[in-house]
């Protein structure tokens, strides 16, 4: 006889889950109790979001379900942004919530929640456990559900007095593998396709890659001469140094790579969803109107055709599809289609000088020359994110940690997660002065789990991307964007960790090294003029050319 709590995380162990993250709850006590024996490391966080921001951040780094516990209640719903970012990221997640006992529902008792309804469409499945003996199926259901197709997030709500009461139950195994069958039908369609393209134009994205998938892209780009472009925050799905590489897609993209994407006359979509970032709002592709002929593979059914027609789609996952068209050739009349994109893009890097005696676009520019090539790179969203995307490249798989759903306070968290799974890597957290501030808390959890990520704060003393839509639209009249900021390096000593400031770009490199040699959570804060807004534009400019309307 095993209590629920025992039987949960021996069904953990099954599944091979080694590290959860947590905000521990009264509801669920018996979780806690399981897990102390188990050899599971639980990541104790500060708060819920961070919590799951992690466990996402797991998900990415390993294509393997990130687990989180959390409480009922507020619990749950300050875990909402993290649930969410694993939903439109396509990430395994799966989120055990504590609930009120069984005998309590409907009452509105102490921090009840009915989680069907509120994490019914930021979640592939949410459900209740209401039988003890049902734990292991209701488990191996949720990492299953977290994986297959278009992988997301489970929550999984456990009643307390579940949870605590005993049964003998036997577990179940881990997944079994889902080998992929890709015929030679599928590789002949495709290849059939580009031979008679003039402007083709490959998008890489989405969940599904690896090391060797990029390594197959590449191979499959040179085989046919082909550009390739990469969606928004998938830009480690090809190395940017190769000469076929063309670019994001993604917010603020390089305007000649979005004329691209208009020009081209045939799309093979690699594993994205092709949503608004990449088109632009739709402005670039208008669902609504004849475009290009869409080569659309993925590896859930219902994603293809569900916005865009495709004239050819594959449902099976991108890294056996890239592995097998690897293995084929051939070339059409676009070679010099090929070479302008790169060069497009070369010039797109080319830094654009901002305001002020630190330069933003010089810091990324450093890091790119000078970190080692398996450095993990993390952001949150701002305008300072811009930066990164243009200017950093990123040479290998796995070495980007970044929120398409474009949630602030995100690069943290998830750079707290990639040093605890990867200790002897560089990890790097880009963040704002306004998104830091949204989970700098969790410094005591990397504190205290030995993590040690570098944080590099852009700190202008405001929300820059709403200040910037607000100049647009209302400029001369600021109002709820402006920041009062701690002192950052301070805190981060104050938090157990070493701390610089930066206000002459020539420092810069020594402060690196210093936190970089410090062993141990670092924070850089960049002193930016508070005219610097952009990669292109000043916060004056943007306001005169406004006013000018």
């Amino acid at each position: 006889m095993r209590h629920g709590g025992q039987i949960l995380v021996d069904q953990l162990v099954a599944q091979g889950v080694t590290r959860v993250f947590s905000v521990p709850g009264e509801s669920f006590l018996a979780a806690l109790d399981g897990l102390h024996d188990s050899g599971i490391e639980n990541i104790v966080c500060r708060q819920e979001g961070g919590a799951a921001m992690m466990a996402e951040a797991q998900g990415k780094m390993t294509g393997k379900p990130g687990v989180v516990f959390v409480t009922r209640g507020p619990g749950a719903t300050n875990a909402s942004a993290g649930i969410h970012i694993a939903k439109q990221d396509s990430t395994p997640m799966v989120v055990f919530v504590g609930q009120i006992a069984r005998a309590h529902r409907d009452r509105e008792a102490f921090q009840e929640v009915d989680y069907r309804a509120v994490f019914g469409t930021l979640a592939k499945w949410t459900a209740e456990v209401d039988q003890i003996e049902r734990l292991p199926e209701y488990i191996s259901r949720a990492f299953h559900v977290a994986c297959s197709g278009r992988p997301g997030p489970v929550v999984l709500a456990l009643p307390e007095d579940m949870l605590s009461g005993h049964a003998d139950v036997a577990d179940l195994p881990a997944p079994a593998p889902r080998p992929a069958a890709v015929s030679a039908a599928q590789i002949a369609a495709i290849t059939e396709a580009l031979h008679t393209a003039q402007r083709p134009l490959v998008i890489a994205g989405g969940p599904g890659w690896s090391q060797a998938a990029t390594e197959s892209l590449a191979k499959f780009a040179e085989n046919w001469n082909l550009p390739v472009a990469v969606t928004f925050r998938r830009q480690d799905r090809m190395n940017n140094d190769h000469p076929l590489f063309a670019g994001d897609l993604g917010v603020g993209m390089n305007p000649k790579l979005g004329q691209r994407l208009a020009q081209a006359d045939t799309l093979l979509v690699l594993g994205a969803r092709l949503g608004d970032i990449a088109t632009d709002g739709y402005a670039i592709l208008d669902p609504t109107r004849p475009g290009p002929r869409i080569l659309h593979i993925h590896a859930d059914p219902d994603e293809l055709g569900r916005v865009f027609h495709p004239a050819l789609a594959i449902a099976a996952p991108t890294a056996e599809i890239v592995t097998a068209l690897a293995e084929t050739s051939g070339k059409g009349d676009w070679t010099d289609w090929s070479a302008q994109a790169r060069k497009d893009y070369e010039a797109w890097q080319t830094p654009a000088a901002t305001p002020g005696a630190v330069k933003l676009e010089q810091v990324v520019a450093w890091l790119a020359a000078n970190l080692q090539h398996d450095s993990i790179l993390t952001n949150g969203a701002g305008n300072y994110a811009a930066f990164l995307h243009r200017y950093y490249r990123f040479r290998q798989f796995g070495t980007q940690l970044a929120p398409t759903s474009g949630s602030m306070g995100y690069g943290f968290p998830a750079s707290v997660a990639a040093s605890l799974q990867n200790p002897d890597k560089t990890v790097v957290c880009m963040a704002g002065d306004g998104c830091f501030q949204m989970t700098c808390n969790e410094m005591s959890t990397a504190v205290q789990h030995g993590a040690k990520p570098i944080v590099i704060v852009a700190n202008n003393g405001r929300y820059g991307t709403i200040r910037m839509h607000q100049e647009r639209h209302y400029p001369g009249r600021p109002s709820g964007t402006d920041l009062a900021n701690p002192d950052f390096a301070a805190l981060a000593q104050a938090y157990g960790g070493h701390g610089e400031t930066v206000s002459n770009q020539a420092d810069f490199p020594a402060a690196f090294a210093r936190a970089q040699a410090s062993g141990k959570l670092a924070v850089i804060e960049l002193k930016l003029d508070p005219d610097m807004l952009t990669t292109g534009q000043s916060l004056s400019q943007v306001r005169a050319a406004s006013l000018k309307q």
